[in-house]
């Protein structure tokens, strides 16, 4: 019999290149949205191959109906308000799905279903200013957004269920990972569709922000692979996902201008505007030897690459709004 997963927030980065790579592993796949009116284009190669439910993970009947509907052997909670700018927005909103919904889930499991994998998508937000670099599963935690303390409580509590209730419950502690997928709101984003924007000739300006800050940034599809590791060892555990590498926006843009063939000097000005103070992580790089050791994981696409993918998407998605 095939295995089935469930998948919370399927409909996001993460979630969509998840759900390929376990429809890939010959999983049967249910996936949570908050709407099914929603944006869902993420899943158009493979909507037709999925079971996607309506879920409120706040609501404690709702989650256990849909576990006990749907029995998955692992659940992977990738939900959250993703963008940690917005989650000094939508602070309530941000509690409920990360603080709120990781509880729900968990108990859930705990009540019905103590069998069940649970991977948990903790965040490097979660670190804060660290003290040391790079950062390792035993680097002291100092959450300084809204989104980072939702992401610390769900990632403790996760091992407070291990620990107490003996859940295979595991947490990642994802670095920042990219792809096309990424709204454009990403700077990774920003800065890619631009460049092919640039290249066009449909646009002439890209003001950004601190040029200096610096980011351990990795392909998203190696990251899910991660998750999906993590869930078939044969302990759980917590682990840093990250590739051990620190770039910095100016080079991020320098790739992707650079890429095309144009200089992003004559593209880029700095915005005040968009600084990011007040929560604005220190050097953010993180270790992951335990993954590696441990899961037989690393990261198979390099900076370099990532960022020509990324460029090349939004080419060939703007050529086809040009000529559409």
């Amino acid at each position: 019999m095939a295995r089935r997963a469930l998948i919370t927030g399927i409909a996001g980065q993460d979630g969509s290149l998840l759900a390929e790579l376990l429809l890939a592993e010959g999983y049967e796949v249910v996936g949570s949205v908050r709407s099914l009116s929603g944006n869902l284009a993420n899943l158009d190669a493979i909507r037709d191959r999925l079971e996607l439910v309506e879920l409120d993970l706040a609501g404690e009947r709702a989650v256990a109906e849909t576990l006990a509907l749907h029995r998955p052997d692992e659940v992977y909670n990738l939900a959250a308000i993703s963008l940690v700018s917005r989650s000094w927005q939508e602070p309530v909103r941000t509690a409920q799905v990360g603080v709120v919904g990781v509880t729900v889930l968990l108990e859930a499991i705990r009540r019905g279903h103590p069998g069940t994998r649970f991977f948990q998508a903790s965040s490097a937000e979660m670190f804060g200013e660290p003290a040391e670099a790079p950062q390792t599963e035993e680097t002291p935690l100092g959450p300084l957004t809204p989104y980072g303390v939702a992401k610390t409580f769900g990632h403790f509590l996760t091992g407070c269920y291990r620990a107490r209730y003996g859940l295979h419950a595991s947490s990642g502690i994802l670095f920042n990972h990219e792809s096309p997928r990424r709204p454009l709101e990403f700077v990774t984003r920003k800065v890619c569709h631009a460049a092919a924007a640039a290249r066009l000739g449909l646009l002439e300006e890209l003001p950004l922000g601190r040029l200096d800050a610096r980011r351990d940034w990795g392909a998203a599809e190696d990251y899910v692979r991660a998750m999906w590791l993590m869930l078939q060892a044969g302990r759980p555990g917590d682990y840093v996902i990250a590739t051990g590498e620190s770039h910095s926006v100016e080079e991020l843009v320098s790739l992707a201008f650079g890429h095309v063939g144009l200089d992003w000097r004559d593209y880029v000005r700095s915005d005040e505007a968009l600084m990011r103070g007040g929560g604005e992580p220190a050097s953010l790089v993180g270790d992951s030897s335990r993954a590696r050791e441990r899961l037989g994981w690393e990261p198979a696409v390099r900076f370099d690459e990532l960022v020509r993918r990324m460029v090349d998407a939004d080419l060939a998605l703007l050529q086809a709004q040009v000529t559409s």
